[in-house]
């Protein structure tokens, strides 16, 4: 790889590092510091992805027209600014829920414009053979942040209070603009005048660019569950602790790591879209065995279900996000990603708000069972379409396998 990928490899890693420790640390704000019930969670759930339901697909325009490297390093720089607010107003007893919700929804909104803009810029940087690896060295700083960034943020709780760890992911992504800020590319916006819609219609036109974002918008849905289930299941239900609570979550990220090891060599062993079913066929087992965590031994199953699930998960971002990077032209690449993430990621704040309101329905261990049988469910859609299994990276987009 070249040395400019090591570069922007190092500033994801600080990025996502911090990013995992407050995934951890807000949601305990709400929960340890200002007493939120789940309605509450589930809103501040909801404010931390809504940037992508509102911004999703302007987003899309900017990253086509302009440069994508000063958007990553203004983004970072505004996540970090508002996340610094909390740990500021929290040493002056100042700390509310209302100013928990600002900063939620600031940081989704540079977290929309990052995201697109951070995927369409990878092709500037390198070939379209190296996209599969490429994406899966990505995937394993992921998974790296995910194994030791919780457990390091329930760490910082028990030691520092929650609100002082977010300083931690304020510092990340100072550190990520920096060095992105010294990432040298050639990059070629258009400068000129894009559609908006452009984007939308290229992915809802195309047959598993369409499936790929059905099956993410279902995902995303149910992991607005999951944001509040995990907290409020593991801590208030389970009763472990703030740095026991931190280790579990971080369970996922030794199989992540492995699975994004060996999305290259079983994307180049089977092809992308043979890549895509099996792993979906996987999950419905896998989430059943987390839907049986409980008190004692059982506690256990939550860590060992969800590293299992992420390994599989990973493989399958990965051959999904190589398979489009690679079809998509160059100047509609913005606008395909901020599409899609329009369509996925947009459909996570809804999720919180429902998730949030069967949380004063219904017992917690309920919800942990609908967030676990609804994420199975939303990987169907790839085990049903039979276009799936025989799909192949094409010139014309891969369109030809499925005639």
């Amino acid at each position: 790889m070249p040395p400019v990928f090591r570069r922007y490899v190092t500033a994801d890693g600080f990025s996502q590092s911090g990013t995992q420790v407050t995934r951890v640390a807000l949601p305990l704000v709400a929960l340890l510091v200002l007493g939120a019930g789940p309605l509450e969670i589930g809103l501040l759930g909801a404010a931390q992805m809504i940037g992508f339901l509102l911004f999703g697909l302007p987003a899309g325009v900017w990253v086509d027209r302009l440069r994508r490297k000063p958007i990553l390093v203004t983004a970072d720089v505004l996540r970090a600014v508002s996340l610094a607010s909390i740990p500021i107003a929290a040493l002056f007893d100042a700390l509310t829920l209302a100013q928990l919700y600002a900063v939620a929804v600031i940081v989704s909104i540079g977290t929309a414009f990052f995201d697109v803009a951070h995927m369409s810029f990878l092709p500037s940087i390198v070939t379209k053979e190296q996209l599969p690896k490429s994406m899966g060295i990505l995937e394993s700083v992921r998974s790296l942040s995910v194994l030791f960034g919780p457990g390091l943020g329930g760490w910082l709780v028990q030691v520092l209070t929650a609100p002082i760890a977010i300083v931690v992911d304020a510092i990340s992504y100072m550190i990520s603009a920096t060095l992105l800020a010294t990432v040298k590319a050639k990059e070629t916006p258009s400068g000129g005048r894009v559609s908006l819609m452009e984007g939308l219609r290229y992915v809802l036109g195309h047959p598993i660019l369409r499936l790929v974002g059905l099956v993410g918008a279902m995902n995303m849905f149910i992991n607005g569950i999951w944001g509040i289930v995990q907290p409020l299941y593991l801590i208030n239900e389970l009763g472990v602790s703030a740095a026991v609570y931190g280790l579990m979550i971080s369970g996922a990220g030794a199989g992540g790591l492995l699975g994004a090891l060996l999305a290259s060599r079983v994307i180049a062993r089977f092809g992308h879209g043979p890549t895509m079913f099996g792993t979906a066929v996987l999950m419905l087992p896998l989430f059943v065995l987390v839907a049986f965590t409980g008190p004692g031994w059982r506690l256990a199953l939550y860590p060992i279900g969800m590293a299992l699930i992420f390994l599989v998960a990973v493989m399958n971002d990965i051959a999904q996000g190589s398979y489009r990077q690679a079809i998509c032209p160059e100047a509609l690449r913005g606008r395909m990603n901020a599409s899609l993430r329009f369509l996925m990621w947009g459909s996570l704040p809804l999720g919180g708000l429902v998730g949030g309101l069967l949380g004063e329905a219904i017992t917690v261990h309920q919800l942990l069972w609908i967030a676990c049988l609804g994420t199975a469910a939303a990987h169907l859609p790839y085990v049903l379409a039979p276009a799936i299994r025989k799909l192949k990276i094409t010139d014309d987009g891969g369109l030809r396998d499925l005639t």
